[in-house]
């Protein structure tokens, strides 16, 4: 088996499927490049007697025709098969395929790849696969049918809440996402790049946990030379991946793109009414669908604030690539070496980096109740903010929130800094503040703490001894969880 970094929980689902007593379906759905077909190969790589992936773009023969070449290289390449004349004959033929390859007590293992890229108009793929598993398949208990795909739309509407025939089939549903930090380190590490964990963290903020963009990564890179190479030369791809990157996950993308971009310009994060109104999208189900979506699919990331209920949900850009795309890449006419280093020290990268870090926090929740001891804790987490709205009044923002089940709160200040960092008395005055602000608006009668999370830590002096009970550094997020 080729070397997998991460992925347990999938990795166990995967086996089990093959370990029970009865047929399985399986639906694995994620974005481009996150590493689905590969996990798929070399977890049932030798257990695997079908595989075909559909072709994008290809008519109702082109993709009869593709199955018909793929049966063939199974069976006899030297005989080809014909042309199966619609999907209900071609699934025919891959039954009679699979009962030939039977073997008694064995698990078989069908892996359709790029499922929605199959579903052609009027092709009658969808209900000649239902009936395909309804009919056969599920009767089989040695039978195992992956389905994949990256149209996070389709996949979405038509497989994971089908209303159809296979409503309710599903037997297990992996939606991959990408590397935690602890992953992307051991990745890293395995293809030889050892780069300093405030390093990573640069470079996290910057790509994310895709695989495939840090396979790009190259050893003895710097990240500010990752940075130049990928995103600010004329052939680095990720500087084009923007472009399909939308297209390929969700079909007429125009108001996904819309509702992202929106959030990259308010890192604070939106209510479904602000991203509404700053979109120009009115109200409803394709509003709903959209934002749907794009959680789904890990884009966008939602949170509840302290005391509200689910319509106050708050949304974040949870997508680094994106962020930092339209911060920096989009527009930008700078190209060439050097072009990333001589930005990364400017003002704006200190400011947006601050909210990056704090996005990239929120994603490791675990991590974080781990170094504080609490990880079998039951907690609800979210930012926190109050907009004052009198004169005189005064607003507050958390930046995370842990509202624990032992009767305490953690209001989580997030700061990011290249050194170890200085609380001083005005900024102790502001923290003091924000507990206030926060005690008396939610008026909570739990036990509530500040803890710091900074890279490199803070100075132990009086102004941090006054409002500080807990601090974590970068070490803590990198954490196996």
């Amino acid at each position: 088996m080729h070397q997998l970094i991460g992925r347990k929980p999938e990795i166990q689902a995967l086996n089990d499927a093959m370990a029970s007593p009865q047929a399985e379906l399986i639906a694995v759905y994620g974005r481009r490049r996150v590493g689905k077909t590969y996990l798929i190969r070399t977890v049932y790589g030798p257990h695997t007697v079908f595989e075909i992936s559909g072709i994008k773009n290809a008519t109702l023969a082109g993709q009869l025709e593709n199955f018909s070449e793929t049966l063939s290289l199974r069976l006899n390449p030297e005989l080809p098969m014909a042309i199966p004349r619609s999907w209900l004959q071609a699934f025919r033929m891959l039954i009679h395929f699979l009962e030939s390859q039977a073997v008694t007590g064995q698990k078989q293992v069908v892996f359709f790849d790029e499922f929605p890229w199959f579903d052609t108009p009027r092709s009658g793929f969808l209900s000649a696969f239902d009936h395909f598993w309804n009919s056969w398949a599920s009767r089989n208990p040695n039978m195992v049918v992956v389905i994949c795909g990256s149209a996070a739309s389709w996949m979405i509407q038509n497989v994971v809440r089908n209303k159809g025939g296979l409503h309710n089939r599903l037997t297990q549903r992996i939606r991959l996402m990408p590397f935690n930090l602890y992953e992307t380190e051991q990745f890293l590490h395995a293809r030889h790049i050892h780069l300093d964990r405030y390093s990573i963290l640069q470079l996290y903020m910057a790509i994310g946990g895709i695989p495939q963009y840090l396979n790009g990564i190259r050893p003895g890179d710097s990240v500010a030379q990752a940075i130049d190479r990928l995103y600010f030369t004329p052939d680095g791809w990720l500087s084009d991946e923007h472009r399909n990157l939308y297209a390929a996950l969700f079909e007429n993308a125009d108001k996904h793109l819309a509702v992202v971009r929106a959030l990259a310009e308010k890192p604070s994060g939106l209510t479904r009414t602000e991203i509404l109104e700053a979109c120009g999208i009115l109200s409803g189900g394709s509003a709903t669908k959209v934002i749907e979506e794009l959680a789904e699919s890990g884009f966008i990331l939602g949170y509840t604030p302290f005391n509200k209920t689910t319509k106050d949900t708050l949304f974040k850009l949870g997508d680094e690539y994106s962020h930092f795309y339209y911060k920096f890449v989009e527009g930008s006419k700078a190209l060439g070496p050097g072009a990333w280093l001589s930005r990364s020290s400017g003002a704006s990268w200190v400011s947006w980096s601050g909210f990056a870090f704090e996005n990239l926090c929120l994603k490791h929740v675990p991590q974080i109740k781990k170094a504080l001891g609490i990880s079998g804790l039951y907690t609800e987490q979210s930012p926190w903010r109050f907009v004052a709205k009198e004169p005189g009044e005064e607003g507050a923002q958390i930046d995370l929130l842990l509202d624990r089940k032992d009767n305490c709160i953690n209001l989580i200040e997030i700061k990011f800094s290249g050194d170890v960092f200085t609380i001083d008395k005005k900024y102790a005055a502001t923290l003091r503040t924000k507990r206030r602000v926060f005690i008396e608006k939610t008026g909570t009668r739990k036990s509530v703490f500040f803890t710091l999370l900074t890279a490199f830590g803070a100075k132990s002096n009086e102004h941090y001894l006054g409002v500080i009970q807990n601090q974590i550094t970068m070490d803590a997020l990198f954490e196996a969880v």
